[in-house]
Order: C-alpha cells, then structure tokens, then sequence
C-alpha cells in the first residue's frame, strides 16, 4: 500500500509503499478514504518534545474513516463492505476501562493510528459503523469532534452557564460546537487572530476576541460577558494557557484543560486555591462519545462540516502537511488516499 511516512523532525513525510495491514484476532481492515491531518501529527514530528515525538518509520493519521475490506478472526458485528469510522487505539477488551468503552486509560493501551495510508487495521470494539447520511469526511471528522466533546462534558456545563473557549483550532471549535448543544448560554471564544472568527460564531460561539497585549483578557471577557465566566476550555494547548485559564475563570469556576502542551508549564497554584477553582484534564473520548457525535451529525447538525477547507491526494501530503506548519487560511485538511 501507499503511505506517508515520517523518518526524521526537519524532513518532509516521505511516500513509501509498506505492506498491506492483515486483520489480527477481533480487527478489520479499512480501506481509507479520508483522513484528517492532525495538529498532533503536526507539533509531533517537530522534535522538540522528545517523550512525545513519533519515531522514526511512523506513519501518523488518526482521524479516519472508511470501508471495511478484511475481517479476522473472532468479529462478529462488521462485515466486508461496511463504512465506520473508529478510534486509533485499542487496550485489552477485559479490563473496567475497556468494558466502559474507554480504550486511553486501559494498561495495554496500544495506538493504532496509521491514517496516512490506502489500508489500516483498526479494532472491531473500538470501530462505529457510520450512519448513512454521513460521509466519508464526516466520518474522519468524529475524532476531533469527540476530542471537544469529551472536554466540554466533563466541564458540566449546565443551561445558561457562561463559557470562554481558549483556541481556535479544530478542538477549540469543536468545543464550542458541543458547549452550544449541551446547553451553554454565552460563548466567547479567544484567539491571536482573526483567522477564524467567523467559522467559530458559525460553531456556536457569540463573540470573538483577539488577544492583545494592550488589554487583559479578564477585563475583555467581563466586557462581553459582563461577568468573568463559570468555564474556561482551554484548547490552546500552549505554555501559559492554564496559568491564564484560571486567572479568568470565575470563583468556584471550572477549568478544563484539552490543550496538548508537550513543554514544561507553571502557573500559581495560590490563585487557583483563592478562587476554588475545579481544574481539570481532557484525555482524548470514549466509544459512546464517537456514537454521540455520529448521532448528532445524522440528526442535521452539520455545522462541523465547515471546518474541512481542502482535499488532497496522499501524493500532496508531504508538501501540504510542511505548509500548514506556520500560520495559513486552512482549519481542517482531509487526505483522500484513492483520489
């Protein structure tokens, strides 16, 4: 099979051709047809975060979808020519965290990832069969949307619960998206430029801010919200971010953190105690997050849809995957391994 392949930080990915992936015991193997590029997949094979970083002969991709085209041995509910789309990783199916459909906190936790490929083997108990109104784009998009689903559940947002979204990234946007549908009241979104103010209001946020050394972001929020607000997400994923989530966050507030920092960070865990704050972290989703999102992209929420803004072959790959490294117009870039 073709893939994209990554050998070193400083090179581009290289295209190779790798053997195709035999289904083991409780696998399928899916013939990709989309495959969002990450911005993991990007700050990890920068590196500059060695325990973070892929090694050498990695192939990235984790956000995925496609037709199933082998079974092995001991799957019972997917058959050859079923559309799923399913989480990178697996653990050992036994386990409470398995049985609770939660694969990241099981011991044997082993990614699986591989997207930037014609073929990848994937799990049956960590695959979901696709509605039929969605597509194969939609269906790579349920990764990133489950991320800021995840996050902003365990937040706890009640009706009309006040909400700043740190990031405009796909996590940030798509922690607006869920925010909205879990009942949020006002959504203020902060970034460092314009880029994507109005793909976030479309997301469901109700204002935009850009950040600026000229003005704190707690009186820029309070202008907004007329009140510093009961959630902060930070989806920024940068030093200092969680610092500044808790400096903004209202007293008795919550702040959920969904950024990746892969680098050393502080903050003052004083003002954190001063305000009593509920701090907590994001680790990626579960099964029943991937369900949800599915459902609700079926049931005709297809804002998300508006984070897609390019299509490219996995020939355009290692020029394209180098472009989105400094700032540029894209949000979400889908590879078509068959076009």
């Amino acid at each position: 099979m073709k893939s994209a392949v990554f050998h070193a930080a400083g090179e581009p990915l290289v295209i190779e051709r790798r053997p195709d992936p035999d289904p083991g015991p409780g696998e399928v193997v899916m013939k990709v047809y989309s495959c969002g590029i990450c911005g993991s997949d990007l700050h990890m094979t920068q590196g500059h975060a060695p325990a973070f970083d892929y090694p050498s002969g990695t192939i990235p991709g984790h956000e995925y979808a496609g037709e199933v085209v082998a079974v092995g041995a001991d799957v019972k509910g997917l058959r050859i020519g079923d559309r799923i789309s399913a989480l990178p990783f697996t653990g050992c199916g036994h386990c409470q965290a398995c049985q609770k459909g939660n694969p990241s906190h099981c011991p044997e936790f082993r990614g699986l990832g591989s997207g930037f490929s014609e073929y990848v083997a994937v799990s049956e108990r960590t695959s979901i069969k696709l509605p039929q109104s969605l597509s194969y784009d939609d269906g790579a998009l349920l990764e990133p949307l489950a991320v800021g689903l995840h996050g902003a559940a365990m937040a706890g947002i009640k009706p009309g619960s006040t909400v700043l979204v740190m990031g405009a990234g796909p996590i940030g946007l798509a922690a607006t998206f869920f925010a909205r549908k879990l009942g949020a009241g006002r959504i203020v979104m902060v970034a460092n430029s314009t880029r994507r103010e109005a793909l976030a209001l479309q997301m469901g946020a109700d204002a935009f801010i850009v950040q600026s050394e000229a003005q704190p972001l707690e009186t820029a929020v309070q202008e907004v919200l007329g009140a510093l607000p009961d959630i902060v997400l930070e989806c920024a994923g940068q030093p200092g971010c969680i610092g500044q989530a808790i400096q903004v966050v209202r007293k008795s507030g919550t702040v959920v953190v969904l950024g990746f920092c892969t680098s050393s960070d502080s903050f003052v865990p004083a003002t954190a105690v001063w305000k009593e704050i509920n701090l907590r972290f994001s680790n990626t989703y579960t099964v029943d997050d991937f369900h949800y999102v599915a459902q609700v992209l079926a049931r005709g929420s297809l804002e998300p849809r508006a984070m897609i803004t390019g299509h490219i072959s996995l020939d355009d790959v290692p020029s394209v995957f180098e472009a989105l490294r400094t700032p540029c117009g894209h949000c979400k870039v889908m590879i078509h391994p068959w076009a």
